[in-house]
């Protein structure tokens, strides 16, 4: 497994990263969350052995990341913010170079290079040269080296920055699929993505870890945890909605005839607001019921807010 303890890294009087303790094992997907500037980019930098740490330890599979460098290295796959590549190489030439670099030859080089082109759906553009790509093609070319030397570990930086949704389904898919007998770290700012491919989540703020937990149980730290939603053809007793057991408020939404009402903590209210639907006789259009905001959990605890 990963296993960062006390990681700090300062730069001058600026710290950077500050005393962060986690742990990561086989078979799970890390989203690695924070606003701007709260170190992640540090913290990966630190883990591939780009950055040495100012005090702490971290270690990938029992490798030490300064003392065992070159070990950790061989074994994490590291897709770094905006997939830097060398422009004037086509892609089958940089991955060709990159293949060489880690060790590869001869037929193996070239299976090894076929099966990322595949992967990636780079096929088609393998004699073009990188700087003439567009941003989601220099994405795909970018993740395609990363995963070249079939890695345990992948280290992943806005995996689908410039993608299309095509693409991010199918990226997605593949991190999937590499996550069954590996470690994936994702850094994001796409909150859906969590959702959409990670086991679990780590929030950072300026430097500190602030939450540690699966999606779901991020979500249930939300004020809309458990909230039920109603659209209606006609105006909607907000009083009545408001005095029912286990109800915190009720909020009116931008949308005509649509509230949302929200749940104490612990409460399920949909029950009591379902059976105010039918004595009263509503029209009702929608009715949903609310896992919880994780945009609205990130705010909180990344603004040093209670969530």
């Amino acid at each position: 497994m990963i296993e960062i303890s006390k990681l700090t890294k300062r730069f001058a009087q600026h710290t950077a990263v500050d005393d962060l303790s986690f742990r990561v094992a086989p078979g799970e997907v890390l989203g690695f969350l924070g606003p701007n500037g709260a170190g992640k980019s540090t913290t990966m930098k630190m883990l591939t052995g780009f950055l040495a740490p100012t005090s702490g330890t971290a270690s990938v599979f029992g490798a030490d990341i300064r003392s065992r460098t070159l070990e950790v290295q061989r074994q994490i796959g590291y897709l770094p913010e905006g997939a830097p590549c060398y422009g004037d190489m086509t892609v089958r030439g940089f991955l060709d170079f990159i293949a060489a670099v880690r060790g590869f030859r001869g037929a193996q080089m070239r299976q090894r290079v076929d099966r990322v082109l595949a992967l990636l759906e780079l096929a088609p553009v393998q004699r073009q040269s990188i700087d003439t790509l567009s941003k989601g093609f220099k994405r795909r070319v970018g993740l395609a080296q990363a995963i070249l030397h079939d890695p345990q570990v992948l280290i992943l930086d806005e995996p689908t920055d410039g993608l299309d949704p095509n693409q991010k389904h199918q990226v997605r898919q593949l991190i999937k699929s590499l996550a069954q007998d590996k470690i994936v770290i994702i850094s994001t700012h796409i909150l859906e993505e969590v959702s959409a491919v990670c086991s679990r989540a780590v929030i950072i703020a300026q430097g500190r870890l602030v939450a540690d937990g699966t999606p779901f149980e991020l979500e249930c730290r939300s004020r809309y945890h458990q909230a039920v939603s109603l659209v209606s053809d006609a105006p909607l007793d907000q009083a009545a909605l408001a005095g029912l057991p286990g109800v915190a408020g009720v909020e009116v939404n931008a949308r005509e005839h649509s509230l949302t009402v929200l749940a104490r903590p612990g409460a399920v209210i949909f029950p009591q607001v379902n059976e105010l639907v039918r004595v009263r006789g509503w029209a009702i259009k929608e009715l949903d019921v609310e896992r919880g905001r994780l945009d609205e959990v990130f705010r909180s605890l990344t603004r040093g807010e209670v969530a």
